[in-house]
C-alpha cells in the first residue's frame, strides 16, 4: 500500500511538473508568436503598398537568406525535419539558432513577395524552445512530451485555435499514432499561448457561418463526397509536388546560392505579372475574398499552389499551412459555384480539408474548422475531412513524418 501511494504521489508530482512547464512554455511561445505574427502582418501591409518595388529584389533577398543560414547555422535549414526527427527520437538536439533564423528568414521572404506561409515558423519556434527547456531542466524520462507541447503552443499561439493545435502536434509527428501522455501539457501550452498572444494584440481569424448543409438530402451527401475527394487530391498533389520540386531543384542546382538566385528571377516576374502580386505572401487575400464576397478566379487555387511549391522548393522560408488554407478556400468557393451550393460553406470545408490532406492529419482539420467557422457544420467537416484524409494516401508535406511501424515514441 505504501509503495502504491508513493507511486501515485510521484506520478502526480510529475504531472504537475509537466503542467507548470507547459504553462511557462505557453507564455514564452505565445509572446514570441505575437511578435512574429504582428511584424509579419505589418510587413505584408507594407509590401502590398510597394509591391512594384520590393518584388524585383526577391533574388537578392533569397541570396541573403541563404548566406544567413550558411553563416550562422546551416543545420537550421532542415526546419521541420529537425523537429519531427527529434520528436521521434532520431535526433538529440535542435539548435537554438533556428529560432531567430527562421523568424528573420520568413520576414524577408514575405517582405519581398515570396509565396509562403507562417505556421512552420511558429511550430519550429515552439518545439525548439520547449526542447531546450526540457534539456535545461533535465526532463530525461520523456522530453518528447514537452516538445509536442511546444509545437502545440507555437501553432495555437499563432492561429489561436488551441484544440486543433493540440491534435496537429500529436498527429503530425507519427502518422497513425499519438502520444496521449502529451495531451494535457499540450492543451495547457496551446491555450496559454493562444490567450497570451491574443492579449498582446494578435487577432484570431474567425468566420462564424450562419448557413448549414442539409446532410439528410442524398444530393448534398453526394456533393460532400465529391468535395472530400477533390480536397484530398489537392492536398496530395501539393505534398507530392513539393517533395519532387525540392528533389529536382537540389539535383539540377546543387549550389544553394545558384538555386535561390537564378530561379527567383523568373519567380519574381511571374508573381508581379499575375495581377500585381495577387499570389504573393500568405494568401490571406484569397481567404478574405472567399468569405467576404470578393472576386475569386477559377484558377486562383492552382496558381497559388504552384507558386508556393516553387518558392519553398528553392530555399525561401515560411510554412505551407496558410497557403493551403487559401488554396482550399478558393478551390471550395469555385466548386460551390460549380455545383450550385453555397460557395462560402464549400470554401470553409476546403480551408480545413486541404490542410488536413496535405499534413496527413484528420482530427486537427476537423477541429480547426469548428474553431474558425463554428460548430453548425461540424458533421460536414468530419465527413469531408475524413474523406480527404483517406484520399491523400499517407502523403505529407513534412517528409520526416514517421509511420507507426517505423517510429516508437
Amino acid at each position: 500500500m505504501k509503495r502504491l501511494i508513493q507511486k501515485k504521489l510521484k506520478k502526480t508530482k510529475e504531472n504537475l511538473y509537466y503542467i507548470l512547464s507547459a504553462l511557462m512554455i505557453g507564455l514564452i511561445v505565445g509572446g514570441i508568436d505575437a511578435l512574429f505574427g504582428r511584424v509579419l502582418i505589418a510587413i505584408t501591409d507594407f509590401r502590398g503598398r510597394y509591391i512594384q518595388i520590393f518584388i524585383w529584389f526577391l533574388p537578392i533577398a533569397g541570396l541573403f537568406i541563404c548566406w544567413m543560414y550558411h553563416r550562422f547555422n546551416e543545420m537550421s535549414l532542415k526546419g521541420m525535419t529537425l523537429v519531427l526527427e527529434t520528436a521521434q527520437g532520431k535526433r538529440a538536439d535542435i539548435p537554438l539558432a533556428l529560432v531567430p533564423l527562421v523568424m528573420v528568414g520568413t520576414w524577408i521572404t514575405h517582405l519581398f513577395g515570396g509565396s509562403a506561409g507562417r505556421e512552420g515558423v511558429a511550430v519550429q519556434i515552439g518545439a525548439t524552445l520547449s526542447h531546450w527547456f526540457a534539456r535545461r531542466f533535465k526532463f530525461a524520462d520523456n522530453r518528447t512530451i514537452l516538445l509536442i507541447a511546444g509545437m502545440a503552443a507555437g501553432f495555437g499561439g499563432l492561429f489561436q485555435t488551441p484544440f486543433a493545435a493540440v491534435f496537429f502536434a500529436m498527429e503530425v509527428v507519427v502518422t497513425g499514432k499519438m502520444l496521449y501522455q502529451a495531451f494535457l501539457p499540450s492543451l495547457v501550452a496551446a491555450v496559454t499561448a493562444s490567450t497570451f498572444s491574443n492579449a498582446l494584440g494578435l487577432e484570431k481569424f474567425a468566420v462564424p457561418l450562419k448557413q448549414s448543409f442539409n446532410l439528410s438530402e442524398s444530393k448534398t451527401m453526394f456533393y460532400m463526397v465529391i468535395l472530400g475527394v477533390s480536397f484530398g487530391l489537392t492536398g496530395r498533389v501539393f505534398s507530392v509536388l513539393l517533395k519532387r520540386a525540392k528533389a529536382f531543384m537540389g539535383e539540377k542546382l546543387a549550389n544553394p546560392y545558384k538555386r535561390i538566385g537564378f530561379v527567383s528571377i523568373p519567380l519574381a516576374i511571374i508573381l508581379f505579372a499575375f495581377w500585381n502580386g495577387r499570389y504573393c505572401g500568405l494568401g490571406t487575400n484569397l481567404i478574405s475574398q472567399t468569405f467576404t464576397g470578393g472576386e475569386i478566379f477559377s484558377f486562383d487555387w492552382i496558381i497559388k499552389l504552384l507558386l508556393t511549391v516553387i518558392t519553398l522548393s528553392i530555399g525561401f522560408q515560411g510554412g505551407e499551412v496558410t497557403p493551403l488554407f487559401s488554396i482550399g478556400a478558393s478551390l471550395g468557393f469555385c466548386l460551390g459555384n460549380l455545383f450550385g451550393i453555397s460557395p462560402v460553406l464549400c470554401g470553409a470545408l476546403g480551408y480545413a480539408a486541404v490542410f488536413g490532406s496535405a499534413t496527413n492529419t484528420v482530427i486537427a482539420p476537423f477541429l480547426i474548422g469548428i474553431e474558425v467557422f463554428g460548430a453548425k457544420n461540424a458533421l460536414a467537416f468530419v465527413l469531408v475531412c475524413s474523406i480527404a484524409y483517406i484520399v491523400n494516401g499517407d502523403r505529407c508535406i513534412y517528409g520526416a513524418q514517421g509511420s507507426s511501424n517505423s517510429c516508437r515514441l
